[in-house]
């Protein structure tokens, strides 16, 4: 049997309860009072030793609103020409930050924050580009401070059991997966989803879940080719990646801001094959399949909305002194981006971020 070219990102703590305090109680600043910062702050909230101590947001009204709502202990808007964040990162207070901000406005956000001596929790994609990323875990790796993407999904128990099912020979060699993400985004040239000022697109926004799927089975591939549509402002509404790699498997991705889809994913090997049921970035089954007939379903639940998973592994390295999560390493962050950026050049996309 021909082995996958690298192993999975399989946690060492897969069984342990989120919620379970691993260490000393850590407190969080988030900057940014979006969508996803109120998702993840309700998570954190789950947490015995996380306390929510500071937010910050542009304005003083939605960062006292935020506070309230989710009950931090602080709350900064920008005031006398200080923007918020500024403020919560001179917070000596604050221990660790989860920057939840459009993506182009992440190097920038996490730069200040390592220069302040914040360990990071930074969302995905983790920057615009290769360049950028590059620099941060350079600065976090010289002042010894934690820094990770939040690639929330990779810590979920139905994806480590997926990789984990893949790795054990038991679907046999992986010859092929196929995984899709997409629904149709209401048009806006100012929404975070369009906007090229913000990284806008498919790319950035979605296409980090179908290819988990493919790093987690095969690890990262030797060839990848692209299409998609790229729209009048200059950022992918759809894409589809074909990944290559040299013992004879293949993958192909699609993320779409157009269209619905199954959003599903299969891993199909000369064994059987196996399915998820569920969202491809949160499955709560997961149907095996051996020859043509042998089948079973295991199935999961999640901890809240499936964000303490990864808030877990951030809190248990750094009360245990370490600067990056075993499960997400920087380099694969890294490798993430500059694969990103080679789609991004078929494409013919580009953003501000770009020219810096």
């Amino acid at each position: 049997m021909t082995a996958p070219i690298a192993t999975p990102w399989l946690s060492s703590q897969p069984d342990q309860d989120p919620r379970s305090a691993t260490g000393a109680p850590l407190r969080w600043g988030i900057i940014a009072t979006g969508s996803i910062a109120r998702a993840v702050s309700e998570d954190l909230a789950l947490l015995e030793d996380a306390e929510l101590y500071a937010v910050s947001s542009r304005t003083q009204d939605t960062a006292d609103a935020f506070a309230v709502a989710y009950d931090f202990a602080k709350a900064y808007g920008d005031d006398g020409g200080v923007p918020g964040y500024q403020q919560l990162l001179a917070d000596d207070a604050v221990d660790i930050v989860y920057v939840a901000t459009p993506h182009a406005q992440h190097h920038e956000m996490v730069l200040a924050a390592l220069n302040a001596g914040k360990h990071v929790l930074c969302e995905k994609a983790f920057t615009i580009n290769a360049r950028e990323a590059a620099e941060l875990i350079d600065v976090a790796r010289s002042r010894r401070l934690f820094l990770m993407e939040a690639v929330w999904s990779r810590f979920l128990p139905s994806m480590q059991r997926a990789f984990e099912i893949a790795a054990s020979g038991e679907l046999g060699d992986i010859h092929w997966i196929t995984a899709d993400l997409g629904f149709p985004a209401p048009y806006s040239p100012t929404a975070r989803l369009w906007a090229r000022k913000d990284g806008g697109g498919a790319l950035l926004d979605l296409s980090v879940y179908p290819l988990l799927w493919a790093l987690g089975t095969l690890g990262f591939p030797q060839t990848v080719s692209a299409t998609g549509f790229v729209n009048d402002d200059g950022v992918d509404a759809q894409n589809a990646m074909t990944l290559g790699y040299g013992h004879a498997a293949q993958v192909q991705l699609t993320s779409s801001l157009l269209a619905h889809g199954p959003r599903t994913a299969t891993v199909a090997g000369n064994l059987g094959f196996l399915q998820s049921v569920g969202s491809i970035n949160n499955p709560r089954e997961l149907v095996i399949t051996r020859g043509w007939e042998e089948r079973r379903t295991e199935t999961f639940d999640v901890v809240g909305k499936g964000y303490a998973y990864e808030l877990r592994e951030v809190m248990r390295c750094v009360q245990h002194g370490l600067t990056e999560s075993p499960v997400m390493p920087l380099e694969d962050t890294l490798n993430t981006m500059r694969l990103f950026d080679g789609v991004r050049a078929q494409l013919g996309v580009s953003y501000p971020n770009d020219r810096h």
